[in-house]
Order: structure tokens, then C-alpha cells, then sequence
């Protein structure tokens, strides 16, 4: 099984040593030249900082974001799942599991993202600022430009497998599962948003340290049920899960 997740608009501070990008060091490096064409775009406009914050939808008080993203192939990377911040993977708390569920986090999760496509936890990556809803002077909408081509390499990736997506709205139309399961999250019957984010967290946490594998949206119920989740099959691909608390 899968289990797509969104980025974090926060970043960690980038570490002040190390090596810089790898960019066919990446998982999927199928997708090294889809890259490099935003990769070099969103360097090129961010040594113009008036262009690059009305494109990247920043403010003047952002500007440091943009001088961020015209050092990113020089710039010491990290990580991914140290780079990505916020409720979501404060949750997850990758740094917390044990080695075999860090395993398994390395091999099943996928983070999407506006400038990589996507990547693996384990990727090393640059903290940047560059939100799927950009639309760069020649690479054009990013969501377009992802969904073309992510859709053969995930598509083959993804083979029979169930997909969790667990992604924002935004990021889930740069490409579409053909066994995709999402997931909302209810509180007295309502959709919550802010803490929606925490639940997923916990959520893929737990799937990660149970070990479990399900093949099915029922065995995904249904484990989510053994974990101590209260679940409800929507239909369309979606399992409501209510929480009592946030």
C-alpha cells in the first residue's frame, strides 16, 4: 500500500552544513528532467524578488523565502521528512518510530510537492517555497505540468496496490489513483480542517508501527477499526473517520 501525503507550506531551517542537492539522486528519477525544468525556472525567477513574490504569491515580508529559493542547488539538503514541518507531520513524528516502521515509511509514503513532484521521506532536499497553485512564466500551471508526468511512472509505481491519499485538494490533481482511497475527518458530524491534518498523522503512524499491509478499502476499514479508529465506508473511494476529540 501507498500512502500519499501533502507538503508543508513551513519548512525546517535548511541545515548549515552538508552536501547540496542530488537531483538524480531522488527516488523516481524518471522524473529528474519534469524537475529540473521547475527546479531551474524557480531559480532564475527568484533572482528577480518583486517577480518572484507576486508569481509565488508572497508577501514583502517573504522575501527571505525567495532568496532561499534562488540558493537551492548550492544550499545544504536534508531529509524530506525532516524538511516538511506542521501539524501533519508533527503527528507522524517519523524521528519517533522504530526502525522497522521508518522502513516501511521509506518505501510506502510519498510526499507531493510543487517543485519535486514527489518524494520519498528519505530524499534529501533544500527547504524551498514553491505551492502547487504556482504557474511559472514557461513551465506554466504546475498541477498541469506534474500531472503529465507523474501519471505513467506513478501509474506503473502504484500497479494494483491500494493508494491511501491523504493529500489536500491541491496537491490531489497533479495525479489520480486508480485505487486511491481518501479520508475525511468528522467531529459531531461536521468536517474539521486544521485538526484533520493531526488525525492523518496519527493515522498513518499507527499503520506504519502495526505493520499492516490491506489490500482492499474493506481490510483498510477494518484495520483502521482494530486500530482504534471509527470508521465509516462513504462509497467513491472515501472512509469518513469520527473523532471525539481534537
Amino acid at each position: 500500500m501507498l500512502i500519499l501525503l501533502p507538503p508543508s507550506e513551513g519548512k525546517a531551517d535548511a541545515p548549515r552544513r552538508g552536501k547540496p542537492l542530488d537531483l538524480q539522486g531522488l527516488s523516481l528519477p524518471q522524473l529528474s528532467d519534469a524537475r529540473r525544468t521547475v527546479l531551474d525556472e524557480l531559480v532564475k525567477l527568484s533572482a528577480e524578488p518583486e517577480t518572484a513574490l507576486a508569481t509565488l504569491g508572497l508577501t514583502a515580508g517573504q522575501t527571505a523565502e525567495v532568496e532561499r529559493n534562488s540558493r537551492l542547488e548550492s544550499a545544504a539538503a536534508a531529509p524530506a521528512g525532516k524538511v516538511y514541518t506542521g501539524v501533519l507531520y508533527d503527528a507522524l513524528g517519523l524521528a519517533t518510530l522504530d526502525s522497522a516502521a521508518r522502513r516501511r515509511a521509506g518505501k510506502q509514503l510519498l510526499i507531493f510537492s510543487g517543485l519535486w513532484g514527489v518524494v520519498g521521506v528519505g530524499d534529501r532536499i533544500p527547504p524551498y517555497r514553491c505551492s502547487i497553485g504556482v504557474r511559472l512564466p514557461a513551465a506554466g500551471a504546475l498541477t498541469q505540468h506534474w500531472r503529465r508526468a507523474l501519471g505513467p511512472v506513478l501509474d506503473e509505481v502504484a500497479g494494483d496496490d491500494l493508494v491511501l491519499d491523504l493529500r489536500s485538494s491541491a496537491y490531489a490533481g497533479m495525479w489520480a489513483p486508480r485505487n486511491g482511497q481518501s479520508v475525511r475527518v468528522l467531529h459531531g458530524g461536521k468536517v474539521v480542517s486544521h485538526f484533520n491534518k493531526a488525525t492523518k498523522g496519527r493515522i498513518v503512524r499507527a499503520l506504519l508501527e502495526s505493520r499492516a499491509r490491506p489490500r482492499t478499502p474493506v481490510k483498510l476499514a477494518e484495520t483502521l477499526r482494530e486500530l482504534g479508529y471509527r470508521v465509516e465506508e462513504a462509497g467513491s473511494g472515501q472512509l469518513d473517520i469520527h473523532v471525539e476529540q481534537l
